[in-house]
Protein backbone atom coordinates (compact mmCIF):
# COMPACT_ATOMS: atom_id res chain seq x y z
CA UNK A 1 0.00 0.00 0.00
CA UNK A 2 1.29 3.31 -1.17
CA UNK A 3 1.38 6.39 1.10
CA UNK A 4 -1.13 7.93 -0.38
CA UNK A 5 -3.23 5.00 -0.60
CA UNK A 6 -2.67 4.74 3.56
CA UNK A 7 -3.68 8.45 3.80
CA UNK A 8 -6.70 8.04 1.93
CA UNK A 9 -7.80 5.28 4.13
CA UNK A 10 -6.99 6.85 7.18
CA UNK A 11 -9.02 10.52 6.03
CA UNK A 12 -11.89 7.60 5.45
CA UNK A 13 -12.47 6.63 8.91
CA UNK A 14 -12.39 10.49 10.60
CA UNK A 15 -15.79 11.89 11.17
CA UNK A 16 -16.75 14.64 8.68
CA UNK A 17 -16.95 17.07 11.25
CA UNK A 18 -13.32 16.30 12.41
CA UNK A 19 -12.13 16.82 8.67
CA UNK A 20 -11.45 20.54 9.27
CA UNK A 21 -8.41 20.00 10.88
CA UNK A 22 -7.02 17.46 8.43
CA UNK A 23 -7.66 20.16 5.61
CA UNK A 24 -5.70 22.82 7.75
CA UNK A 25 -2.91 20.67 8.17
CA UNK A 26 -2.02 19.11 4.74
CA UNK A 27 -2.77 23.15 3.44
CA UNK A 28 -0.04 24.31 6.13
CA UNK A 29 2.34 21.00 4.98
CA UNK A 30 1.86 22.05 1.46
CA UNK A 31 3.45 25.39 1.87
CA UNK A 32 6.69 23.42 2.89
CA UNK A 33 6.44 20.48 0.34
CA UNK A 34 8.78 22.44 -2.00
CA UNK A 35 7.02 24.99 -3.73
CA UNK A 36 7.73 28.30 -3.85
CA UNK A 37 5.67 31.10 -2.94
CA UNK A 38 6.10 34.28 -4.97
CA UNK A 39 6.52 37.07 -2.58
CA UNK A 40 3.86 39.91 -1.98
CA UNK A 41 3.84 43.19 -1.99
CA UNK A 42 4.59 43.21 1.65
CA UNK A 43 7.65 40.81 1.12
CA UNK A 44 8.79 42.94 -1.26
CA UNK A 45 8.42 45.98 1.22
CA UNK A 46 10.18 44.12 3.79
CA UNK A 47 12.36 42.86 1.55
CA UNK A 48 13.42 46.48 0.30
CA UNK A 49 13.38 47.69 3.59
CA UNK A 50 16.09 45.18 4.72
CA UNK A 51 17.95 45.78 2.11
CA UNK A 52 18.81 49.24 2.31
CA UNK A 53 19.26 48.34 6.29
CA UNK A 54 22.00 45.92 5.57
CA UNK A 55 25.55 47.70 4.77
CA UNK A 56 27.09 43.78 4.41
CA UNK A 57 28.82 44.95 7.54
CA UNK A 58 29.03 41.97 10.58
CA UNK A 59 29.43 41.91 14.20
CA UNK A 60 30.54 39.08 15.93
CA UNK A 61 28.32 37.48 18.32
CA UNK A 62 30.66 37.93 21.57
CA UNK A 63 30.84 41.80 20.56
CA UNK A 64 26.72 42.11 20.27
CA UNK A 65 26.51 40.22 23.46
CA UNK A 66 28.68 42.54 25.07
CA UNK A 67 27.24 45.26 23.83
CA UNK A 68 24.16 44.28 24.98
CA UNK A 69 24.99 42.97 28.17
CA UNK A 70 24.33 39.32 27.12
CA UNK A 71 26.79 36.69 29.39
CA UNK A 72 27.57 33.71 26.76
Amino acid sequence: MSNRERVLQLIDGIPDIKLHFVVEMLESLKAYAGEEIEPDEWDLQMIAEAKKENDGETVALEDLARELGVVL
